[in-house]
Parts: structure tokens; C-alpha cells; sequence
């Protein structure tokens, strides 16, 4: 049975859902999702192909410009070192809070609730943020394909509800939608980039000056283009929130966090290259600089392989950003899950904090963050935003300056958590150098994102939403602490088990 033992909640892994005298703690299903379907949740929240064929013209025309390529590669490292920390302690802690878990235990419940709501707070922005792109990219594609217009609200309903259905059934058939959306789009990327390959590099050959990482700081601004990079890897850590429900999650979380992180980087540093080489790098850059800068994908694209891949990319646009939007809305409802349980109001417990009996899926929480995407892509709608240029743009970079907080502050939470627990763990790279170097570089990141965020707004720059977003993540995570503060002196009991909910089989010792 659920055993509460001052400032833990621990849940054994056996059971799908156990209890805990009158007041009860619900865990997800166990062993519901293997190694892979980590790994196809963890790379569908950074959206591939959106990250392609979206951040990198950018990149090239006012970021990185002939070294984004090598952007990435700096990222890949950084955000490598990160989660040597990261997976090093997700051994030792297995919380579906992830984040609020693993700061909890490192820098204390007061500042482990802050960052849980933080997190929370990103991932349920961002799932609006992406049924925004997938609206626009529906209403484009329909319209360009059949010469029908179909308003993009009808998208946005589209994918409410399938990421509804999906969260309501379990894991396991989210997993399935994924791997089968993820693959495709991942797929028209590397047929691009292997025919650019097979094709002697294009017209011009193979040039490594993109791959070198001195010209990354060569281009017109290299803190624009280092941040768009590390923002095409936001979701990569959503590996440690599955790991209640994943078989083994000692072995499986570092192994897929490592994955996603190194796997997506290669991934990204090859397809970028390819299509630069494939048209050309002087070419490349006067095609992002233009009015069609998805050009710089689709040009070679219909060289090397056909027109044919040219609309499968355009309609896996599409499927993309739903595989994106899909596997945000189960890390919402997951950390609204893993809030609820603990009983920071108490009322949360039996609703939010509640499993489905039969699916053992966080099936309320699912319900409350489509109502909460709802409203938030309606409020955008009404105040006349374009669903591409306004609410993903504005909602991801509030996603992303909230998340990356949390993300630094998860560094240092390592660094402290190894310094008085686990001797045997404590490693000079592992557990104090990794951590160090990856929250300093975390930190510089919300700082590239803070310079640049006027110009990564584009259009919607002069917006009330982007100049509030500064505001918005400070007064949450000041919230956060005064909440802590006030559970500790109102509710010594409530405030004990604060981020403390663990799987017994893998809770601190």
C-alpha cells in the first residue's frame, strides 16, 4: 500500500493505483511505454520538420547565417552537458513532475513548487502555441492543394479534440499516433538530405564552412540564431515525466534523454547542411532572405527527389506541428497530474490528481488543459491574431522563457542534491562540472532569448503578450514561492509532501 512517511509519498511501482489511508495517491499505469516510445515523445515535442523548415531560413538570413549548421552543433554539446546532470539524476528520482521532482529534492519544496508551476505553466502554453502553426499550416496546405479555403478555427477544433482523445486512452496510444506522424515527417527530411548527399552535395559540391563553428558567430546576429536553435529543442527533458509509466525507468530516462538530445542534433546538423549545400550557400542565403524562405527546403527537395516530396512535406508541415502539439498537451497534463496528487489545494486530488480506472492516464487533467488550450487559442482568435504570427509565436516564446528558467534552476538543483546525497553517485564531471556548465549555459540562453525577443516576435513585436512575458514567468514562479511559504506555516503536512511523490522502487534511500 501507499505509504506516507513524512515528506514522502511514495507509490509502489506495482500497482496501477493505490491509496493512501482516506485521502488517496493515483499513479499512472505502469510499464506502459518502452525505451522507443520515450524517445518518439521526447523528439515529437521539438517538431522536427517545424524546426527545419521554420527556424532555419530564419537562422540563415538574420541569425547564424553560413554557420547554422554549426549553431546547432553548439547546442547539441551544451544541452549534451545538461543532461549528463539531468539523467544522472533521474537514476535516483522517478517523478511524472520531472522538473518540480528533481528541484524539489535538490533546492527544497519552496523552490521546487515554483518551478512546478513554471513547467506547468510552459507546457500548457505550448500546446495552444502549436494548434496555432497547425491551424495555419492546415488552411495553407488545403488551400494550395484543392483550392478550398478552410478556416483555420476548424483545424484548431481538428486537434483539440484528437489530443483530447489521445491523453483520455493512455500512453500507449498516444505513443502509436506519434511514431507514426514522427516518422513520416522525419523520413521526407532525410530523403532530402541523402539525395543532396548521393548528389555530390549540389551544385557547388560539398562545403564544410557551414559545419565550422567559427562561422557561427560570423552571421548577422549570432545570439538570435544560437537561441532559435536551442528553441528547436524545447521538450527534449519531457523524457523524465514518462517515466512513472515506463518500463525500467532507471535505464530507460537517461538512455532516451541522451537519444533525443544527440539523436536530434545529428539529425538537425545534416538536414540544415544538406539543404544549404543542396542549393548552394550563396543561394541559400538570398532564398531565406526572400518572400518563400521554406524554399531553402523545398527547392532541393524537388531537385533531388521530386515534387511528389514536395507535398508530402507540406502536408507533414501539418502532421508535424500535431505530433508536436500532442505530445505537449501529455506533458500539461502530466505535470497538472503530478500538482494534483500531492494535494497542493486539496480539492485537486480527487479531480486532477485522479487516474482513469481502466486506462490509468491522467484523463482530468487531460480535459482541464484542452479546456484551458481552448480558451487561450479562442482569446487569441478574438483579439484578431493570426493564428501563425501571433498566437505560436507569442505563446512559444512565453513557453520557451518559462521552461528554460526551469531548466537552469534544475542544474543547480543536481549540483546541490549530489553534494549531500548518493557519495557513491558523486562524480567531478558527472554531478558538478556537467551541472555547472549547463546551468550557467541555460542561464545565457534566457538571456539570448531576452535580448532577441523583440526580433524573434516578428511582427507581433510591438505586442502587449510579448512585452508582458518577463512579467508572466516572474509573478508565477513569486507565486509559486509564496505558496510554499504559506503551506509551510499553514500546512506543515501538504507542504512535506511537496514534489516528494516517487516511485518506491526508485525513491531517494
Amino acid at each position: 500500500m501507499t505509504q506516507q512517511i513524512q515528506a514522502e509519498a511514495v507509490v509502489p511501482a506495482a500497482s496501477a493505483e493505490s491509496s493512501s489511508g482516506a485521502s488517496g495517491v493515483h499513479r499512472l499505469k505502469p510499464n506502459a511505454v518502452g525505451l522507443l516510445g520515450v524517445v518518439f515523445m521526447a523528439i515529437a515535442t521539438a517538431a522536427p520538420i517545424t524546426a527545419m523548415t521554420g527556424n532555419v531560413p530564419f537562422m540563415i538570413s538574420s541569425g547564424t547565417g553560413t554557420g547554422t549548421p554549426a549553431g546547432f552543433l553548439i547546442a547539441m554539446v551544451v544541452l549534451a552537458i545538461f543532461s549528463v546532470g539531468f539523467t544522472t539524476m533521474s537514476k535516483h528520482i522517478t517523478a511524472t513532475g520531472a522538473f518540480y521532482g528533481f528541484i524539489s529534492y535538490g533546492l527544497g519544496r519552496t523552490v521546487g513548487l515554483a518551478a512546478g508551476l513554471l513547467a506547468a505553466f510552459a507546457y500548457m502554453v505550448f500546446e495552444p502555441s502549436l494548434v496555432g502553426i497547425f491551424a495555419s499550416f492546415g488552411t495553407n496546405t488545403v488551400g494550395a492543394q484543392f483550392g478550398i479555403h478552410v478556416p483555420w478555427w476548424v483545424f484548431a477544433i481538428i486537434m483539440l479534440g484528437i489530443n483530447a482523445i489521445g491523453t483520455w486512452f493512455g500512453i500507449a496510444v498516444a505513443e502509436k499516433l506519434l511514431v507514426l506522424l514522427l516518422g513520416t515527417e522525419v523520413l521526407v527530411l532525410a530523403v532530402m538530405a541523402v539525395a543532396v548527399a548521393l548528389h555530390g552535395g549540389g551544385p557547388h559540391g560539398f562545403s564544410f564552412e557551414p559545419l565550422n563553428p567559427v562561422n557561427a558567430f560570423a552571421g548577422p546576429s549570432a545570439g538570435l540564431g544560437l537561441f532559435f536553435a536551442f528553441w528547436s529543442w524545447v521538450g527534449f527533458e519531457s523524457t523524465a515525466m514518462y517515466g512513472e509509466e515506463s518500463k525500467n525507468p532507471k535505464k530507460i530516462i537517461p538512455k532516451a534523454t541522451m537519444i533525443a538530445v544527440l539523436g536530434v542534433g545529428v539529425f538537425y546538423v545534416l538536414v540544415s547542411w544538406m539543404a544549404m549545400s543542396g542549393n548552394g550557400i550563396g543561394e541559400s542565403a538570398s532564398l531565406a532572405a526572400s518572400d518563400s524562405p521554406m524554399d531553402v527546403f523545398f527547392n532541393p527537395t524537388n531537385a533531388y527527389v521530386g515534387h511528389w516530396a514536395v507535398i508530402a512535406m507540406q502536408w507533414l508541415m501539418m502532421t508535424g506541428s500535431l505530433a508536436c502539439g500532442m505530445a505537449f498537451h501529455n506533458c500539461a497534463a502530466r505535470y497538472l497530474y503530478a500538482l494534483g496528487r500531492e494535494g497542493v489545494i486539496p480539492a485537486l486530488r480527487r479531480t486532477i490528481g485522479r487516474t482513469h480506472p481502466g486506462h490509468g492516464s491522467p484523463h482530468i487533467a487531460g480535459l482541464v488543459q484542452t479546456v484551458f488550450a481552448a480558451l487561450l487559442v479562442l482569446a487569441f482568435g478574438l483579439a484578431g491574431k493570426d493564428p501563425y504570427s501571433g498566437t505560436y509565436t507569442l505563446l512559444a516564446i512565453l513557453g520557451t522563457m518559462a521552461i528554460l528558467v526551469v531548466q537552469s534552476t534544475c542544474s543547480f538543483a543536481v549540483l546541490w542534491y549530489f553534494r549531500k546525497n548518493h557519495p557513491e553517485t558523486r562524480h567531478w564531471f558527472r554531478t558538478f562540472v556537467a551541472p555547472l556548465a549547463g546551468g550557467l549555459a541555460m542561464l545565457a540562453v534566457v538571456g539570448l532569448l531576452i535580448v532577441n525577443m523583440g526580433v524573434a516576435a516578428g511582427s507581433e513585436s510591438g505586442s502587449l503578450v510579448l512585452h508582458a512575458t518577463p512579467w508572466l514567468v516572474g509573478v508565477i514562479a513569486v507565486g509559486g514561492l509564496a505558496a510554499a511559504q504559506y503551506l509551510k506555516k499553514r500546512s506543515p503536512n501538504r507542504y512535506a509532501l511537496l514534489g516528494r511523490t516517487v516511485l518506491e522502487e526508485t525513491h531517494k534511500r
